[in-house]
């Protein structure tokens, strides 16, 4: 294969678009950002049915998935045909349109989790208001708290909590959809959780979240710690990883006051500024050397 430059996606480069591109030159590749909206199919082209800007004469080396833009539901789904079609073509995609598909919808992250017999919240996806309402007065009834999220979504942004049944009419949907999860109250005194990074099958980083409240995100004003996970939660962060096909992950763990491990979410696009914050490595260094790995051991 004849190198070129390299693509990352993102419609904000940012702190870890900069440091991505910063550790690739250090590798001795150039790349570019370039957003997914900017692409199109040009089928008449046999030679470069994808026009990607900046690549006019020649697909990219490989293409770095930062962020993939919302919009409707035809938008969205071109933007994962252009990186499908990418895969299709023999580039490499990191993370790759399945791996995405797989996590950004919490709905179908839930169902492998639970269908594979990993431990994960209980968790209800439906239409229905009236049967979700039913759902969150149940649990509470139970005494638990429910959480509700959007469907899509991230650094915590649109998450309720349902203490008592006077919240409970504040439930409210995402696009027609709700995502109910029951509350799980992590071990010990006050609010923390795990971000376990993994890339190619290995932890290489992982940090302890305390929020401030309930929720752990460091984007909510969680603080950092940065610990090492014993080896039960090392093999789970990277077995969930394997289930959802991903080169790299930041997988969060949950640890409940029986010490079971829960998994609350894996992210497919995961940041890395308060992880490095506390650990003395470079995050973008370690992606970037997985990637050109995967493009020297790959050649056409």
């Amino acid at each position: 294969m004849t190198i070129s430059k390299i693509a990352i996606f993102t419609d904000d480069a940012g702190w870890h678009g900069k440091q991505l591109q910063q550790a690739f030159k250090e590798l001795g590749y150039d790349s570019v950002f370039v957003s997914l909206t900017q692409c199109r199919f040009n089928l008449e082209n046999q030679t470069l049915p994808i026009f990607i800007p900046e690549f006019e004469t020649q697909l990219p080396a490989a293409v770095f998935v930062r962020g993939v833009p919302g919009g409707s539901l035809e938008e969205v789904v071109l933007y994962l045909d252009f990186l499908h079609a990418l895969k299709i073509l023999g580039i490499q995609v990191y993370n790759d349109a399945s791996a995405i598909e797989r996590s950004v919808d919490k709905a179908m992250t839930s169902f492998l989790l639970h269908h594979a017999g990993f431990a994960t919240p209980p968790t209800w996806v439906l239409r229905d208001r009236e049967l979700a309402l039913k759902i969150a007065k149940e649990e509470l009834s139970k005494g638990h708290f429910v959480i509700s999220k959007p469907l899509f979504g991230s650094q915590g942004e649109g998450i309720r909590r349902i203490e008592k049944l006077t919240d409970v009419p504040w439930i409210t949907p995402s696009h027609g959809v709700y995502y109910l999860q029951r509350f799980i109250k992590s071990a010990g005194e006050g609010f923390c959780d795990y971000r376990v990074f993994v890339i190619h099958g290995k932890v290489v980083a992982t940090m302890r979240r305390r929020g401030k409240s309930w929720l752990n995100n460091v984007a909510k004003g969680a603080s950092c710690e940065r610990v090492t996970p014993c080896e039960k939660m090392q093999n789970l962060a990277i077995e969930v990883t394997k289930l959802l096909q991903m080169a790299y992950a930041g997988v969060d763990i949950l640890e409940d006051s029986a010490g079971n491990l829960n998994v609350i979410e894996i992210n497919s696009v995961p940041a890395w500024k308060g992880l490095e914050s506390v650990c003395d490595m470079s995050i973008a260094t370690l992606l970037t050397q997985d990637l050109i790995s995967q493009i020297k051991n790959n050649p056409d």
